[in-house]
């Protein structure tokens, strides 16, 4: 039995361990030619770089205008994800205590609106909001990444406020607590979890986002740390290394958070699929 059940345990570690490979080896390949010059990439991608040399990072940080794209995605991703988080949250409950038809055809309109593949409305949304001038900002922005991203967040909240029982609110508002109180008092704090949840889903999404943006944002000083790394690739060439250095100074940051907060990150998520 022992041997049978190490066998098992071996196995399973085995197989982890590869999973492991698959996921870590593009992040590894990445790092490995950015330190790179171009004809040692396209020669021998898989060999250790001869020498850590930063000249394409410097080069990335200088022709991708870093300080700037980092600034831009920061505060489209920061806001996005708040004012995602909020509304959905506000709608999830609103839908939940109000349980007209109307609001049961809405709820249905916006989870219907989940199938609808951003490729088949992304012509007509841009020649709309182009004729109208409402291209060319971050807000524009913004406000797409809230339409966007609400349906689903609105889902998810939906059945959890379900699951908070409506005897809480009602003990609020006997105490004195208006409804707006109430919610930020009561529920909200009791969605932490899957606001979490809903936070990493979108950040990631947003942060890493690079078809949007290259249609709303035209300005080279709106663009964010995906669309700066458009400027390696030429009409014939493509600067190898100083698009892996940029790609990895785009996914730093992304990085920096999650290692400082994984343990918030972990627990939220581990809350969320208890409940």
């Amino acid at each position: 039995m022992k041997n049978s059940s190490s066998t098992v345990a071996w196995s399973k570690f085995a197989v982890l361990f590869v999973c492991l490979l698959l996921f870590v080896f593009p992040f590894l390949l990445l790092l490995v030619n950015s330190f790179k010059e171009n004809k040692a990439i396209t020669s021998s991608p898989l060999s250790l770089p001869e020498s850590f040399n930063m000249t394409n990072y410097s080069d990335a940080f200088g022709k991708m205008d870093y300080v700037s794209a980092f600034s831009n995605s920061i505060m489209i991703t920061v806001l996005s994800v708040l004012l995602i988080s909020l509304l959905a949250a506000m709608t999830a409950h609103y839908f939940v205590r109000h349980q007209t038809k109307l609001n049961q055809y809405t709820f249905f309109l916006m989870v219907a609106a989940m199938i609808i593949p951003f490729q088949a409305i992304m012509i007509p949304l841009v020649k709309i909001y182009g004729s109208i001038g409402f291209l060319d900002s971050k807000w524009a922005l913004i406000y797409m990444y809230i339409g966007f991203g609400s349906p689903l967040a609105v889902f998810i909240y939906h059945g959890f406020v379900k699951s908070i029982p409506a005897e809480l609110e009602e003990a609020a508002l006997i105490d004195g607590c208006t409804r707006t109180q109430t919610f930020f008092r009561i529920v909200f704090p009791v969605l932490t979890p899957t606001t979490v949840t809903i936070a990493i889903l979108n950040v990631l999404w947003i942060w890493n986002d690079f078809l949007l943006p290259s249609l709303v944002l035209i300005a080279p000083e709106e663009r964010t740390l995906p669309l700066s790394t458009f400027y390696f690739f030429g009409t014939y060439t493509v600067d190898y290394g100083p698009l892996m250095a940029g790609l990895m100074l785009t996914i730093l940051p992304v990085l920096i958070v999650y290692l400082f907060a994984q343990k918030y990150i972990i627990q939220g998520v581990m809350q969320g699929s208890i409940k």
